[in-house]
């Protein structure tokens, strides 16, 4: 029985310890989130979805800074113009610890983070207006690791563009659903050694 308690509580703690490895120091992540906003589901109706390409790397524990790049194209309703939205820009990402503000992990595979973003934006409708400006975004978002460096992502943020163009301030909600995957330098592999 003891051997058998001992198996789990060392089977419990390299999970642990593997579940933050890959926030780590020195680790880059990148992926891409699939934004899904609103898909119409009468006859005719509309869509809107766009990629969201990220990179950034692991300037200390829980913190990264990077990049994105947003494409995307919505229909409000068959036969209206085509919509085009492009931006990139900055990126920043702030992972919370177990324990944190009295935040507790869902799973023990996972973890909640912050991401904001800022950078120059744009939004284009055929035959229609256009406008380009100030792109930025944040909100909350959890990301399951399903395995030590791929991580499923689930981010609810708020979108704004303060144009330049025909159009002013605009804003919205996006649901996003992603991947993202846990690259290691050698420094923080080695880290992860030391600490076996």
């Amino acid at each position: 029985m003891k051997k058998l308690l001992l198996g789990a509580f060392v089977i419990g703690a390299g999970l642990f310890s593997t579940a933050n490895a890959q926030i780590q120091e020195g680790n880059w992540m990148v992926g891409s989130s699939i934004v899904a906003s609103n898909f119409g589901l009468n006859t005719g109706a509309g869509y809107n979805i766009a990629l969201q390409p990220k990179a950034a790397y692991f300037i200390k524990d829980n913190v990264a800074l990077g990049a994105y790049v947003d494409l995307g194209i919505s229909k409000a309703t068959k036969g209206s113009p085509t919509a085009f939205d492009y931006g990139v820009g900055a990126l920043g990402r702030y992972y919370i610890s177990p324990g944190e503000a009295g935040v507790d992990n869902l799973l023990n595979h996972g973890r909640w983070f912050f991401e904001g973003n800022v950078g120059v934006g744009g939004y284009s409708v055929e035959d229609g207006p256009s406008t380009t400006g100030l792109d930025f975004g944040v909100g909350p978002g959890y990301s399951y690791f399903i395995t030590p460096n791929i991580g499923l992502e689930g981010l609810v943020k708020y979108k704004g563009r303060a144009g330049f163009g025909n159009e002013g301030l605009n804003s919205n909600i996006t649901f996003n659903v992603g991947l993202s995957i846990y690259l290691p330098t050698s420094h923080a592999k080695r880290i992860a050694e030391d600490a076996k």
